[in-house]
């Protein structure tokens, strides 16, 4: 199964993340859940960026109205406009979610 999963928050409930299984996995950071993509806990990544063979995506309208631009996105994360998510939840994945 191919597997696209938005996070629109911060914080996040762990155990169900950890628990996500698909032969492609595609996390689309949207809302607050941007920050994972912008900040470090402790001087390390987000743990939401640790996820094994996931493919990171990050909305840009959403991480420039919270102030950021490409700049301070770390580089395992791709920045995507909303017609991008269209194409990828369209022709990448079968399947999506929001956690």
């Amino acid at each position: 199964m191919k597997l696209a999963v938005f996070l629109s928050d911060l914080r996040r409930t762990e155990d169900t993340y950890e628990r996500l299984k698909a032969e492609k996995l595609g996390v689309i950071l949207v809302e607050n859940g941007i920050y994972h993509a912008v900040i470090k806990e402790g001087g390390k990544d987000s743990p939401v960026l640790s996820k094994a063979g996931a493919t990171f995506y990050a909305l840009t309208d959403d991480l420039e109205t919270r102030g950021y631009t490409a700049a301070n996105v770390n580089p395992k994360v791709k920045l995507v406009s909303y017609g991008d998510i269209v194409d990828l939840i369209t022709n990448e994945y079968e399947k999506t979610a929001w956690l």
